[in-house]
C-alpha cells in the first residue's frame, strides 16, 4: 500500500467522523426542540457510512490495482438518516406544544447515546490521525534515506 493510499484511506476516515461529530453535536443541541419548521419535535439524526468509492468507475480501476499487489479503501459518509423511533411523551400542561390532555412530545434523541456516539467518533477520528501521522513520519524518513 502506497503512502498517498494510506494517507487517503486516513482522511477520507477523519472527514467521515468529523461528519458524525457534527451530526451528534446538532442532536445534542436540538435534544430540547419541541417545534420544528415540519410542525413536530426534531428528530434524532444519524450518520451512514459506505466503502467510498463502490459505484463509479475509479472503483474498477481499483479492484484491477488490487489484484496486483496494492490495496485501495476508504470510508464516506452515505447519508444522514432519522431516527424513525416514536417520540417520548411527557406531562407538561404548561407548555405551549401541549396537546388537549397536557402531554408534550420531546425529541427521540438520547444525550446519553449522543455522548457516547461522540466519544467513539472521536476516538475513531484520533486513531485516523495516528496514522496519518505515523505515515507522514515514515514517508519523512524514507526521504532521508536517499539523501
Amino acid at each position: 500500500m502506497s503512502f498517498l493510499n494510506v494517507l487517503n484511506v486516513s482522511a477520507s476516515g477523519m472527514t467521515a467522523e468529523r461528519m458524525r461529530l457534527d451530526v451528534v453535536a446538532e442532536n445534542i443541541s436540538n435534544s430540547n426542540t419541541t417545534r420544528t419548521e415540519n410542525g413536530g419535535p426534531y428528530r434524532r439524526k444519524m450518520v451512514v457510512f459506505e466503502q467510498a468509492g463502490q459505484n463509479d468507475f475509479g472503483n474498477v480501476f481499483r479492484s484491477e490495482i488490487r489484484k496486483r499487489g496494492a490495496m485501495t479503501g476508504g470510508v464516506r459518509v452515505a447519508e444522514i438518516v432519522e431516527d424513525e423511533r416514536d417520540f417520548p411523551v411527557v406531562y407538561d400542561p404548561t407548555h405551549p406544544d401541549a396537546d388537549e390532555n397536557g402531554y408534550v412530545q420531546r425529541p427521540n434523541v438520547d444525550t446519553l447515546k449522543e455522548i457516547v456516539d461522540s466519544m467513539a467518533a472521536s476516538r475513531a477520528y484520533d486513531s485516523n490521525l495516528t496514522v496519518f501521522n505515523t505515515v507522514k513520519t515514515m514517508a519523512a524518513k524514507a526521504l532521508e534515506i536517499g539523501s
